[in-house]
Protein backbone atom coordinates (compact mmCIF):
# COMPACT_ATOMS: atom_id res chain seq x y z
CA UNK A 1 0.00 0.00 0.00
CA UNK A 2 2.89 2.29 0.76
CA UNK A 3 4.64 1.80 -2.45
CA UNK A 4 1.22 2.24 -4.22
CA UNK A 5 0.84 5.68 -2.29
CA UNK A 6 4.36 6.55 -3.13
CA UNK A 7 3.80 5.88 -6.85
CA UNK A 8 0.80 7.74 -6.93
CA UNK A 9 2.55 11.01 -5.74
CA UNK A 10 5.44 10.51 -7.73
CA UNK A 11 2.95 10.31 -11.23
CA UNK A 12 1.47 13.19 -9.76
CA UNK A 13 4.40 15.23 -9.19
CA UNK A 14 5.75 14.39 -12.61
CA UNK A 15 2.36 15.47 -14.13
CA UNK A 16 3.14 18.64 -12.58
CA UNK A 17 6.33 19.28 -14.00
CA UNK A 18 5.44 18.29 -17.01
CA UNK A 19 3.14 20.61 -17.09
CA UNK A 20 5.11 23.54 -15.83
CA UNK A 21 7.57 22.65 -18.72
CA UNK A 22 5.00 22.83 -21.19
CA UNK A 23 3.72 25.83 -19.78
CA UNK A 24 7.08 27.35 -19.89
CA UNK A 25 7.70 25.93 -23.64
CA UNK A 26 4.72 27.33 -24.99
CA UNK A 27 5.61 31.13 -25.44
CA UNK A 28 2.83 33.01 -27.15
CA UNK A 29 3.89 34.79 -30.24
CA UNK A 30 2.32 38.33 -31.33
CA UNK A 31 1.79 39.39 -34.89
CA UNK A 32 1.21 43.24 -35.94
CA UNK A 33 1.76 45.47 -38.71
CA UNK A 34 4.69 48.17 -38.45
CA UNK A 35 5.85 51.41 -40.41
CA UNK A 36 8.97 53.09 -40.74
CA UNK A 37 9.98 55.89 -42.88
CA UNK A 38 13.59 55.73 -44.46
CA UNK A 39 15.81 57.61 -42.15
CA UNK A 40 17.00 57.34 -38.22
CA UNK A 41 13.74 57.05 -37.10
CA UNK A 42 13.83 53.55 -38.23
CA UNK A 43 17.67 52.56 -37.85
CA UNK A 44 16.39 51.52 -34.26
CA UNK A 45 14.46 49.00 -35.37
CA UNK A 46 16.35 47.02 -37.76
CA UNK A 47 17.53 44.57 -34.94
CA UNK A 48 14.14 43.69 -34.27
CA UNK A 49 12.84 43.53 -37.91
CA UNK A 50 16.08 40.95 -38.35
CA UNK A 51 15.30 38.64 -35.67
CA UNK A 52 11.59 38.68 -36.09
CA UNK A 53 12.34 37.46 -40.03
CA UNK A 54 14.13 34.43 -38.56
CA UNK A 55 11.59 33.65 -35.76
CA UNK A 56 13.56 35.43 -32.82
CA UNK A 57 11.49 37.01 -31.07
CA UNK A 58 7.91 37.25 -29.56
CA UNK A 59 6.44 39.45 -31.96
CA UNK A 60 6.41 38.91 -35.79
CA UNK A 61 6.32 41.97 -37.27
CA UNK A 62 5.04 42.64 -40.93
CA UNK A 63 6.43 45.89 -42.33
CA UNK A 64 6.45 48.71 -44.39
CA UNK A 65 8.85 50.88 -45.48
CA UNK A 66 7.88 54.34 -46.44
CA UNK A 67 10.12 57.46 -48.39
CA UNK A 68 8.34 60.17 -46.66
CA UNK A 69 6.21 60.78 -43.79
CA UNK A 70 3.11 61.83 -46.31
CA UNK A 71 2.96 58.03 -47.50
CA UNK A 72 3.34 56.28 -43.72
CA UNK A 73 0.72 58.87 -42.18
CA UNK A 74 -2.53 57.60 -44.20
CA UNK A 75 -1.54 54.08 -43.06
CA UNK A 76 -1.97 55.06 -39.46
CA UNK A 77 -5.42 57.05 -39.78
CA UNK A 78 -6.81 54.17 -42.28
CA UNK A 79 -5.56 51.52 -40.12
CA UNK A 80 -3.11 50.14 -42.45
CA UNK A 81 -0.31 49.43 -39.75
CA UNK A 82 -1.48 48.97 -36.26
CA UNK A 83 2.03 50.83 -35.06
CA UNK A 84 4.54 53.49 -36.51
CA UNK A 85 7.90 55.12 -36.37
CA UNK A 86 7.13 58.74 -37.22
CA UNK A 87 8.48 62.44 -36.80
CA UNK A 88 7.69 63.66 -33.29
CA UNK A 89 5.41 66.69 -34.16
CA UNK A 90 3.64 63.75 -36.84
CA UNK A 91 2.53 62.07 -33.75
CA UNK A 92 1.18 65.23 -32.37
CA UNK A 93 -0.66 65.79 -36.06
CA UNK A 94 -1.67 62.33 -36.15
CA UNK A 95 -3.41 62.74 -32.41
CA UNK A 96 -5.02 65.69 -33.73
CA UNK A 97 -6.43 63.88 -37.05
CA UNK A 98 -7.81 61.06 -35.46
CA UNK A 99 -9.48 63.10 -32.33
CA UNK A 100 -6.93 61.26 -29.93
CA UNK A 101 -7.13 57.73 -31.58
CA UNK A 102 -3.52 57.79 -32.02
CA UNK A 103 -1.34 57.16 -28.95
CA UNK A 104 2.85 57.70 -27.99
CA UNK A 105 3.90 54.60 -27.10
CA UNK A 106 8.01 55.38 -26.81
CA UNK A 107 10.89 57.66 -28.62
CA UNK A 108 13.27 56.22 -30.50
CA UNK A 109 15.60 59.05 -31.86
CA UNK A 110 16.80 62.16 -30.12
CA UNK A 111 18.19 64.97 -32.58
CA UNK A 112 19.94 64.99 -35.54
CA UNK A 113 20.79 68.55 -36.59
CA UNK A 114 24.35 69.81 -36.57
CA UNK A 115 25.91 72.46 -37.76
CA UNK A 116 28.68 72.23 -40.02
CA UNK A 117 31.42 74.62 -41.78
CA UNK A 118 34.14 74.14 -43.90
CA UNK A 119 37.18 76.53 -42.37
CA UNK A 120 36.79 76.18 -38.63
CA UNK A 121 35.26 79.03 -38.29
CA UNK A 122 32.31 78.01 -35.84
CA UNK A 123 33.27 76.87 -32.38
CA UNK A 124 30.56 77.56 -30.41
CA UNK A 125 26.72 79.05 -30.85
CA UNK A 126 28.40 82.70 -30.22
CA UNK A 127 30.64 81.86 -33.41
CA UNK A 128 27.30 81.68 -35.76
CA UNK A 129 26.62 85.17 -35.27
CA UNK A 130 26.88 87.23 -38.66
CA UNK A 131 27.33 83.77 -40.16
CA UNK A 132 25.34 82.82 -43.31
CA UNK A 133 23.93 79.22 -42.60
CA UNK A 134 22.26 77.08 -45.99
CA UNK A 135 19.53 74.78 -44.20
CA UNK A 136 16.53 72.94 -45.59
CA UNK A 137 13.51 72.91 -43.67
CA UNK A 138 12.15 76.25 -43.38
CA UNK A 139 8.60 76.24 -42.25
CA UNK A 140 9.13 72.92 -40.20
CA UNK A 141 10.96 71.80 -36.95
CA UNK A 142 14.55 72.17 -38.13
CA UNK A 143 13.88 75.63 -38.58
CA UNK A 144 11.89 75.93 -35.36
CA UNK A 145 14.68 74.08 -33.45
CA UNK A 146 17.61 76.37 -35.08
CA UNK A 147 15.21 79.50 -33.89
CA UNK A 148 14.93 78.16 -30.59
CA UNK A 149 18.31 77.24 -29.53
CA UNK A 150 19.78 81.00 -31.42
CA UNK A 151 17.22 82.97 -29.29
CA UNK A 152 17.76 80.85 -26.28
CA UNK A 153 21.94 81.66 -26.43
CA UNK A 154 20.99 85.45 -27.56
CA UNK A 155 21.21 85.60 -31.08
CA UNK A 156 18.32 87.35 -32.85
CA UNK A 157 17.63 84.66 -35.67
CA UNK A 158 16.12 87.44 -37.90
CA UNK A 159 18.93 90.03 -37.21
CA UNK A 160 22.43 88.63 -36.42
CA UNK A 161 22.55 85.80 -38.73
CA UNK A 162 21.44 84.96 -42.50
CA UNK A 163 19.61 81.96 -42.99
CA UNK A 164 19.85 80.64 -46.64
CA UNK A 165 16.83 78.44 -47.12
CA UNK A 166 16.87 75.90 -49.81
CA UNK A 167 14.81 73.23 -50.67
CA UNK A 168 16.65 69.83 -49.86
CA UNK A 169 19.40 68.96 -47.35
CA UNK A 170 21.45 68.25 -51.18
CA UNK A 171 21.11 71.87 -52.14
CA UNK A 172 22.99 72.89 -49.08
CA UNK A 173 25.59 69.92 -49.05
CA UNK A 174 26.19 71.62 -52.98
CA UNK A 175 27.27 75.33 -51.79
CA UNK A 176 29.26 73.77 -49.34
CA UNK A 177 31.43 71.68 -51.89
CA UNK A 178 32.00 74.87 -54.11
CA UNK A 179 32.10 77.42 -51.75
CA UNK A 180 32.52 76.14 -48.59
CA UNK A 181 30.49 78.30 -45.41
CA UNK A 182 28.20 76.70 -42.93
CA UNK A 183 25.28 75.05 -42.97
CA UNK A 184 22.63 72.88 -40.65
CA UNK A 185 22.40 69.34 -41.86
CA UNK A 186 20.68 66.54 -40.43
CA UNK A 187 22.18 63.41 -40.27
CA UNK A 188 22.62 61.29 -42.40
CA UNK A 189 23.30 63.91 -44.29
CA UNK A 190 25.89 64.99 -42.83
CA UNK A 191 28.27 61.56 -43.19
CA UNK A 192 27.03 61.46 -46.54
CA UNK A 193 28.51 64.93 -47.58
CA UNK A 194 32.08 64.28 -45.15
CA UNK A 195 32.62 61.82 -47.92
CA UNK A 196 32.23 64.27 -50.82
CA UNK A 197 33.99 67.02 -48.78
CA UNK A 198 37.55 66.58 -47.10
CA UNK A 199 37.54 69.60 -45.01
CA UNK A 200 34.00 69.23 -43.76
CA UNK A 201 33.59 68.64 -39.70
CA UNK A 202 30.47 68.79 -37.25
CA UNK A 203 31.05 72.13 -35.18
CA UNK A 204 28.02 72.30 -33.07
CA UNK A 205 25.86 69.23 -31.63
CA UNK A 206 22.35 70.81 -31.46
CA UNK A 207 20.66 68.12 -29.83
CA UNK A 208 23.58 69.07 -27.21
CA UNK A 209 23.10 72.80 -27.27
CA UNK A 210 19.36 72.37 -26.75
CA UNK A 211 20.53 70.06 -23.04
CA UNK A 212 22.53 72.84 -22.19
CA UNK A 213 19.64 74.84 -21.97
CA UNK A 214 18.61 72.71 -19.15
CA UNK A 215 14.95 73.35 -19.86
CA UNK A 216 12.25 70.30 -19.67
CA UNK A 217 12.70 69.07 -22.91
CA UNK A 218 14.74 67.50 -25.24
CA UNK A 219 15.33 67.95 -29.18
CA UNK A 220 12.94 64.87 -30.44
CA UNK A 221 13.17 63.19 -33.65
CA UNK A 222 11.56 60.14 -34.11
CA UNK A 223 9.12 58.26 -32.03
CA UNK A 224 6.85 55.18 -31.85
CA UNK A 225 3.12 55.89 -32.29
CA UNK A 226 0.20 53.29 -32.14
CA UNK A 227 -3.46 53.27 -32.71
CA UNK A 228 -5.26 53.63 -30.00
CA UNK A 229 -8.02 50.63 -30.68
CA UNK A 230 -4.87 48.38 -31.34
CA UNK A 231 -2.78 49.15 -28.46
CA UNK A 232 -5.62 48.88 -26.41
CA UNK A 233 -7.17 45.69 -27.06
CA UNK A 234 -3.29 44.27 -27.10
CA UNK A 235 -1.33 45.21 -24.03
CA UNK A 236 0.73 42.50 -23.79
CA UNK A 237 1.16 42.55 -27.75
CA UNK A 238 2.55 46.12 -26.79
CA UNK A 239 4.52 45.34 -23.78
CA UNK A 240 6.52 42.88 -25.69
CA UNK A 241 7.08 44.81 -28.67
CA UNK A 242 8.47 48.13 -26.70
CA UNK A 243 10.79 45.19 -24.66
CA UNK A 244 12.18 43.90 -27.68
CA UNK A 245 12.35 47.35 -29.70
CA UNK A 246 14.13 48.63 -26.87
CA UNK A 247 16.52 45.93 -27.08
CA UNK A 248 17.00 46.67 -30.89
CA UNK A 249 17.95 50.09 -30.28
CA UNK A 250 20.60 49.33 -27.66
CA UNK A 251 21.90 46.87 -30.14
CA UNK A 252 22.02 49.12 -32.94
CA UNK A 253 24.28 51.86 -30.47
CA UNK A 254 26.59 48.98 -29.82
CA UNK A 255 27.03 47.30 -32.55
CA UNK A 256 26.92 49.95 -35.43
CA UNK A 257 28.92 47.80 -38.28
CA UNK A 258 25.91 45.19 -38.15
CA UNK A 259 23.54 47.41 -37.24
CA UNK A 260 24.84 49.34 -40.27
CA UNK A 261 24.64 46.08 -42.52
CA UNK A 262 21.01 45.46 -41.52
CA UNK A 263 19.96 49.16 -42.23
CA UNK A 264 21.85 48.89 -45.57
CA UNK A 265 20.00 45.53 -46.14
CA UNK A 266 16.05 47.17 -45.41
CA UNK A 267 17.19 50.20 -48.15
CA UNK A 268 16.68 52.43 -45.15
CA UNK A 269 20.21 54.38 -45.86
CA UNK A 270 23.08 52.70 -47.37
CA UNK A 271 25.11 50.68 -45.32
CA UNK A 272 28.31 52.63 -45.43
CA UNK A 273 26.58 56.32 -44.83
CA UNK A 274 24.69 54.50 -42.30
CA UNK A 275 27.90 53.20 -40.06
CA UNK A 276 29.50 56.40 -40.39
CA UNK A 277 26.15 58.12 -38.80
CA UNK A 278 24.97 55.96 -36.15
CA UNK A 279 27.37 57.02 -33.96
CA UNK A 280 25.63 60.59 -34.36
CA UNK A 281 22.38 59.60 -34.88
CA UNK A 282 21.58 60.41 -30.92
CA UNK A 283 19.19 56.57 -30.86
CA UNK A 284 17.76 56.31 -27.34
CA UNK A 285 14.69 54.48 -26.27
CA UNK A 286 12.46 56.34 -24.16
CA UNK A 287 8.97 55.64 -22.61
CA UNK A 288 6.68 56.36 -19.50
CA UNK A 289 6.92 59.37 -17.26
CA UNK A 290 10.42 60.31 -18.97
CA UNK A 291 8.84 59.91 -22.26
CA UNK A 292 5.82 62.19 -21.51
CA UNK A 293 8.08 64.94 -19.98
CA UNK A 294 10.56 65.19 -22.89
CA UNK A 295 7.78 64.53 -25.68
CA UNK A 296 5.51 67.68 -24.50
CA UNK A 297 8.10 69.95 -23.75
CA UNK A 298 9.25 69.64 -26.89
CA UNK A 299 6.42 70.23 -28.46
CA UNK A 300 5.21 73.02 -26.62
CA UNK A 301 8.38 74.72 -27.92
CA UNK A 302 7.16 73.68 -31.54
CA UNK A 303 3.26 75.21 -31.17
CA UNK A 304 4.80 78.27 -29.51
CA UNK A 305 7.02 78.52 -33.13
CA UNK A 306 3.85 77.46 -35.00
CA UNK A 307 0.45 75.70 -33.96
CA UNK A 308 0.21 74.08 -37.24
CA UNK A 309 3.60 72.21 -36.87
CA UNK A 310 1.94 69.71 -34.03
CA UNK A 311 -1.65 69.75 -36.17
CA UNK A 312 -2.99 73.25 -33.96
CA UNK A 313 -3.93 71.40 -30.40
CA UNK A 314 -1.45 70.28 -27.79
CA UNK A 315 -2.12 66.72 -27.26
CA UNK A 316 -3.57 66.39 -23.53
CA UNK A 317 -2.40 63.48 -21.23
CA UNK A 318 -4.14 60.54 -22.75
CA UNK A 319 -1.84 60.46 -25.49
CA UNK A 320 1.17 59.48 -23.43
CA UNK A 321 0.89 55.72 -23.40
CA UNK A 322 2.21 54.00 -19.82
CA UNK A 323 2.70 50.49 -20.02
Amino acid sequence: MKFIKKFTALVLVLGLLCGVLAACGNTETYEMRVGGMKGPTTIGMVKLLADSAEDKTSVKVDFTLAGAADELAPKVIKGEVDLAAVPANLASVLWNKTQGQVVLLAVNTLGVLYIVDTDNSVQSIADLKGQTIYASGKGSTPEYNLRYILSANGIDPDKDVTIEWKSEASEAVALLATGGGVAMLPQPYVASAQAKIENLRIAIDLTAEWDKLGVDSKMITGVLVGRREFVESNPRAVSAFLDEYEASIAYSVENVSEAAALVGEYGIVGAQVAEKAIPYCNLEYMDGEEMKAAVSGYLKVLFDADPASVGGTLPDDGFYYDR
